[in-house]
């Protein structure tokens, strides 16, 4: 015996013998009457009981036989016979029966009685409890041998009627237990079997019988013993159960089981609100419901079994649409509110207290009041009436008196259609505010108050179609209050979670039922969190979702109820402790009734599991959403994705929350890091299936979003990752990353890197044959707008843009005969945009003039060349107007039109230049301030260079050779030299030419740079923000669009490919949805659209640096940490194929010293290394696991960079492969050393001394076949000591264990 403390602690205390008695169970009773607890054991070897007196310290004992060959095996005590006395039963698995013994005043039993459990039995467990409710202690066995348990009534004079036996199929019991699992004050019992349905539970129906058994799986085959108790805060109860042949023990969990069958009641006409309050104050909840096709309102009382007496009807205004309860005139009776639509009023009912209530009192609101909702709006404690009007867009205030009357409403606007309105003080100043949600305008409008009974402008936030419901609660738990708003049109729910101050978050949305109309808020699996019911109209049914802890919620649940639901309410209609829901349903006239289900329903909670196939290769924890609570991130090789586990702070955890990855991506690492240097956690992942490390930025509520990874070479992995770590090893704050491969001799640094991409984010379809693009802002709306030349069907299309990367509706205007270009700019000095085009068929140039409104007028023609090919704009003259020069393609000559200042221009100034110019642009070459003229040839493979004068004339052409047949040119600055260069796409040469200016008008020699198939037009921008000018080309034959970046030193990168429709021909650039980030658009000959690439940025890893680890070296692991102890980190890898450890010191730029090596014994084969402070001397050493032996090998550092003698300790796993770690287990400030033994399906904890040396092995064995491979350690279930949780390869599952001081339970 061990003597307690009071503390949790205990001392040795009393020793006593059972010599060969081979005790087998034992129970504590009082068995004399003394009130202190005496001992009962089972003796198996001897055949009798023993009784220990606690009076004689228990050195002697009482025996008696309970039969020959009778192999007792458990014991129960009760006063089976109501005299008073404890009496006790055994059950006897050889003789196959249960004797009582029956206690008596002097301390002994001095009569039995011996009942049968059957021919060949064979009871294992006895339990004694009340199975009928007729104050007698009944007997229930679990019968191994007969695979059943049998119940024994008791007659209530001790003697027993062999009353029913329920089977355990093929299970053979061999424990048994009794609870009110489902909380019907009925005695339920649950049996532990050996078998695959090794455990299952038998509801009582409270009269000695029981309903068929839930039947549950632990996986283990020999489940022996059983105990239930509340292990969590939602009030229901618990059980874990001990598994003999896999040596761990399973818990399972009780939980929400949802509601039941509706009941309907009968009800008045259309009932289309309904609320539940107690109105005659005798602790029941009734109902109030208003009917609108008779003007009533309907109270119906409660009974306590959730059923309820006839209805009592009220007469209120026309059409009644809501109702409202609250104690007006301050009697402690729960009042009346009715919002009547149709005669523009709400009626108040004052209550008698008994239930009934007064004529109605009218009281004149805005038109048509959908929505009530009571508070102090004033500070007058006096309770006033708020009422959402539905049909004038204004909320009515009507402030109440003492004595339950209300003066004259006063109005507030809202937003179009308010539909439903509620209060609270949303920024915490002690003033009520009111929200309402806007039907029509689809957003909810805060108005916040100012305690007087009046309130500021309302403030709008938008959510789903067509709001008619919401509600106010906190649903994650911040004190700050959220809100929810029903949508009926877009069938989902938005919620809004409030900043405290009367501000709130966007929207986040939850599908539902079909057309959602009423919601309610309640706790209906006390689990402390919030979770919300809908009534859907359309779908005749409602939708509950369970809240989370950070004011997520689950996917819905729907129940049946009845016919077009318009109003839900929730409340505790049965007094069983758990919410109930009642909706109103306008078809059928009915309400429904759903109570919540209590069937004792338990969940197998031993481990997470992660998907089917998945292949499980690394995991991470940590807290992801900000709850305090500690979360799990698995990789799941074979589902090419990650299964996130958000825990509840028990060591449970949500369900799998799926990120999906690339297809084949075979996600192999992984590792937290901060990769943008923003503080909060991000994630890397190793790929091996792309070859690629792939960044999830985190925004620290638990959201995590894919960066976009090319892989490049300097991004490419080489080989299959076996170890990944995460440090910072510069002083940017970015994380950088170490990673190692399978059979390599190498280790790679990859640093973050923020690098451009492209969206394809829309397509539009314009007129028909659309081949160039401009673009511009046409309606002065501040947002980028879009023109496309359309060149058969002779128009342009103006797309307006809406600021967000989408457009609207093309409006067509005409303009000449097949337009091949356009351009836009401001030709009459109006400060409004127009557009001018070049037509190809009858050798023209179009003016059209915008208006400032996005529209445009009819068309001014002017003659040009032959065959315009292309236009650009420009002040020739310096007279501060936009003049026109167009490229002619079959006279081999520009056209100048000169502007009159009035949107008119001069007729055309010709010159020559090379063989077919089929584009054109504009720049100062020389550094003159006078514009001069480029266009690209395509016959000869030229471009011409014509230098302006000033007055609108220019020199004669100067020719430079580029690529193959050059079709489209574009000026820059592309090194930053303050001279323009020009850059040319050579459409059959494939690539891009550019000639860097002199300042002179001269050109340097062209350098080139490849991009797609038939380069057809070039655009020239900053598209990264990095203050230098980039190139984007479309590729008219591989249908996709080049970005070139600049390096601001004349040279680009490698192209970025990124694919568009068929036969882009034009190309454009502008800030489409104003994130001041350079967008592209391009307009598909072929395909017929316009495609808008949405510019953003992403932070990507490059590899920095390679470090090699020597010929044949093969690292298997790798750690950072500072060993030398200059607070820079550095690396160090266990290498296999040269039995060493390799240490790479750093130096704070993202360099290291060449390996220094610390040579092991040949006949070692480390494969796993961890490092720590084992001797507290503040300076770091190393743990590594041996391969080929079970020795685990420790080396102190000296703080230099160099280690002491190596000691091993044995693992004691008989495994030939171990990973390692170090932690502090048992909080003693002192490291020790984990083990995870892949073999031996075991985990070995090595206590440290905290002087570099360390005690032996225990050994925590996991179930069989789960071979571990990856351990990692927290506090998972907030008790403040350290857990551990594992991989398993051999069961493909996540595996948790519990610390229970400095033991672990799983």
């Amino acid at each position: 015996m061990f003597d307690g403390h009071g503390n949790g602690s205990f001392t040795e205390g009393i020793r006593f013998s059972t010599n060969s008695s081979r005790p087998i169970a034992m129970i504590t009773a009082d068995f004399d009457s003394d009130s202190i607890l005496d001992i009962v054991t089972a003796n198996y070897g001897t055949h009798s009981i023993s009784i220990h007196y606690s009076r004689t310290q228990f050195r002697s004992s009482v025996t008696y036989s309970t039969g020959y060959d009778s192999f007792p095996v458990a014991l129960t005590a009760a006063d089976f016979n109501n005299d008073n006395y404890t009496d006790l039963a055994v059950a006897n698995f050889g003789t196959n029966n249960i004797k009582i013994l029956f206690g008596n005043r002097d301390r002994t039993f001095d009569s039995e009685i011996t009942i049968s459990t059957g021919m060949n039995s064979q009871p294992h467990s006895i339990v004694a409890a009340h199975f009928n409710a007729d104050n007698s202690i009944d007997l229930v066995t679990a019968n191994f041998g007969s695979r059943e348990i049998r119940i024994f009534l008791n007659n209530g004079n001790g003697t027993f009627a062999n009353h029913a036996h329920y089977s355990t199929g093929s299970a053979l019991p061999y424990a048994i237990d009794v609870a009110d699992f489902n909380r019907d004050k009925r005695v339920d019992i649950v049996v532990t079997a050996k078998g695959s349905d090794n455990v299952l539970l038998y509801l009582g129906n409270g009269n000695g019988y029981f309903r068929n058994p839930k039947v549950f799986q632990t996986g283990s085959h020999s489940t022996i013993s059983i105990a239930i108790g509340y292990f969590n805060t939602d009030n229901r109860l618990d059980m874990v159960v001990v598994n003999d042949d896999i040596d761990n023990f399973d818990i399972f969990v009780g939980y929400f089981e949802g509601f039941s069958t509706q009941t309907k009641y009968s009800v008045d006409f259309e009932p289309t609100s309904v609320t539940v309050s107690d109105f005659n104050n005798d602790s029941r909840s009734d109902i109030v419901i208003t009917n609108s096709d008779n003007d009533t309102v309907s109270v119906i009382l409660g009974h306590d079994d959730g059923s309820f007496a006839s209805e009592a009807s009220y007469s209120t205004g026309f059409h009644p649409q809501s109702v409202a309860v609250s104690d007006l005139n301050n009697d402690g009776r729960l009042d009346l509110i009715v919002g009547n639509y149709y005669s523009n009023d709400i009626s108040v009912l004052l209550n008698h207290g008994d239930g009934t209530f007064a004529n109605q009192t009218r009281y004149l609101t805005g038109e048509g009041p959908r929505s009530i909702a009571v508070g102090d709006f004033n500070s007058d404690n006096q309770l006033d009436i708020v009422v959402a009007n539905y049909a004038n867009d204004t909320v009515s205030m009507l402030l109440g008196y003492v004595d339950g009357t209300f003066g004259n409403q006063m109005s507030y606007f809202a937003g179009s259609g308010p539909a439903s309105i509620a209060v609270d003080d949303f920024n915490n100043d002690g003033r009520l505010d009111i929200v309402t949600g806007n039907a029509f305008s689809n957003d909810v409008s805060i108005l916040l108050g100012h305690g007087n009974g009046s309130f500021f402008t309302e403030t709008r936030y938008s959510v789903g179609l067509f709001p008619r419901s919401v509600v106010v609660s906190d649903f994650n738990n911040d004190t700050r209050l959220d809100i929810v708003a029903a949508n009926t049109y877009s069938d989902d729910l938005s919620v809004l979670l409030g900043y405290g101050n009367g501000s709130f978050e966007n929207q986040i949305k939850y599908a539902v039922g079909d057309e959602p109309r009423s919601i309610a808020v309640g706790d209906f699996n006390n689990d402390s969190r919030l979770d919300i019911v809908t009534a859907n109209f359309y779908g005749n049914d409602v939708s509950v979702l369970l809240g989370h802890s950070d004011g997520s919620f689950e996917e819905q649940r729907k129940y049946p109820i009845g016919s077009s639901p318009q109003s839900v309410a929730i409340g505790d209609f049965n007094h069983d402790g758990w919410l109930d829901i009642v909706t109103a349903n306008s078809e059928d006239d009915v309400l429904s009734l759903l109570l919540q289900l209590d069937e004792g329903g338990i969940i197998h909670m031993t481990s997470e599991t992660s998907a089917n196939g998945s292949s499980l290769r690394d995991f991470i924890f940590n807290d992801l959403n900000n709850d305090n609570q500690l979360d799990i991130v698995l990789v799941n090789y074979g589902t090419d994705n990650l299964g996130v586990l958000y825990g509840y702070g028990n060591g449970s955890f949500r369900k799998q929350q799926i990120i999906s990855s690339m297809p084949d991506s075979r996600p192999v690492r992984i590792a937290f890091g901060d990769f943008d240097g923003n503080s909060l956690d991000d994630i890397v992942v190793a790929n091996y299936g792309t070859k690629e490390l792939a960044i999830l930025l985190g925004d620290g509520n638990g959201t995590f979003t894919f960066q976009t990874q090319i892989n490049t070479q300097s991004s490419s992995l080489n080989s299959y990752p076996v170890a990944m770590v995460v440090t910072h090893m510069n002083d940017d704050k970015i994380s950088e990353v170490a990673l190692i491969y399978y059979e390599t001799d190498n280790v790679d640094i990859f640093v973050a890197q923020n690098r451009l991409f492209f969206a394809n984010k829309t397509k539009y379809s314009p007129s028909f044959s659309s081949i160039s693009i401009a673009t511009g802002d046409f309606n002065n709306d501040g947002r980028v707008d879009i023109v496309t030349a359309n060149f058969l069907s002779h128009d342009v299309s103006v797309l307006l843009g809406h600021g967000d990367g989408s457009f609207a509706q093309e409006t067509i205007y005409s303009v000449g005969l097949s337009p091949r270009a356009v351009a836009v700019g401001d030709f009459n000095n109006d400060s409004r945009l127009d557009i001018v085009t070049a037509n190809y068929a009858d050798n023209t140039v179009s003016v059209i003039f915008g208006r400032g409104d996005g529209s445009f007028t009819n068309q001014t023609v002017y003659p040009v060349g032959d065959e315009p090919q292309s236009i650009a704009l420009g002040d020739f003259n310096k007279d501060d107007r936009l003049d026109i020069v167009v490229a002619n393609q079959d006279s081999d000559d520009v056209s100048i039109l000169l502007n009159y200042g009035n949107g008119s221009f001069v007729n055309q100034t010709r010159y020559s230049v090379d063989s077919q110019p089929s584009s054109v642009a504009v720049g100062d070459f020389n550094n003159d301030n006078r514009l001069d003229i480029v266009t690209s040839n395509r016959k000869n493979g030229t471009i011409s260079v014509l230098i302006g004068h000033g007055n609108g004339s220019f020199q004669d052409q100067i020719r430079y050779s580029v690529g193959e047949e050059p079709v489209t040119v574009a000026v820059g600055d592309f090194n930053n030299d303050t001279r323009l260069d020009i850059v040319i796409g050579n459409s059959m040469s494939n690539d891009v030419s550019i000639l860097f200016g002199y300042g002179d008008s001269s050109f340097a020699k062209e350098i080139r740079y490849s991009v797609g198939s038939y380069p057809a037009s070039v655009t020239v921008g900053d598209f990264n923000n990095d203050n230098r000018l980039d190139i984007a080309v479309a590729n008219g034959i591989s249908n996709d669009v080049s970005v070139l970046l600049s390096d601001g030193n004349g040279s680009f990168a490698n192209q970025l490919k990124y694919p568009v429709g068929t036969s882009p021909l034009s190309i454009a650039d502008g800030d489409f949805n104003n994130d001041t980030r350079t967008d592209i658009v391009v307009v598909c000959l072929l395909s017929n659209n316009v495609n808008v690439l949405i510019a953003y940025m992403q932070t990507v890893l490059d590899k920095n640096k390679t470090l090699l680890t020597g010929n044949g070296s093969k690292p298997m692991s790798l750690v950072v940490g500072d060993f030398n102890n200059d607070s820079i980190m550095d690396i160090a890898t266990i290498n296999s194929g040269t039995h060493n450890i390799g240490v790479f010191l750093g130096y704070n730029n993202i360099s290291f010293t060449n390996q220094i090596v610390y040579t092991l014994n040949s006949t070692i084969s480390p494969c796993s290394l961890a490092a720590g402070d084992f001797d507290n001397d503040l300076q770091l050493d190393i743990v590594f696991a041996d391969c080929k032996s079970d020795m685990i090998g420790v080396i102190l550092g000296r703080g230099n960079g160099s280690f002491g003698n190596l000691k091993f300790y044995s693992s004691n796993s008989n495994s030939l492969r171990n990973s390692i770690a170090s932690m502090d287990i048992n909080n003693d400030t002192n490291l020790d050393i984990i083990v995870t033994n892949q073999d031996s399906n075991s985990i070995g904890v090595i206590f440290g001394y905290g002087n570099g040396t360390f005690g032996s092995v225990i050994l925590f064995q996991l179930e069989y076949g789960s071979n571990p491979f990856s351990t990692m350690f927290g506090d998972l279930n907030g008790d403040g000591k350290v857990d551990m949780a594992m991989i398993n390869n051999g069961t493909d599952s996540l595996s948790v264990l519990l610390q229970t001081c400095s033991d672990f339970h799983g």
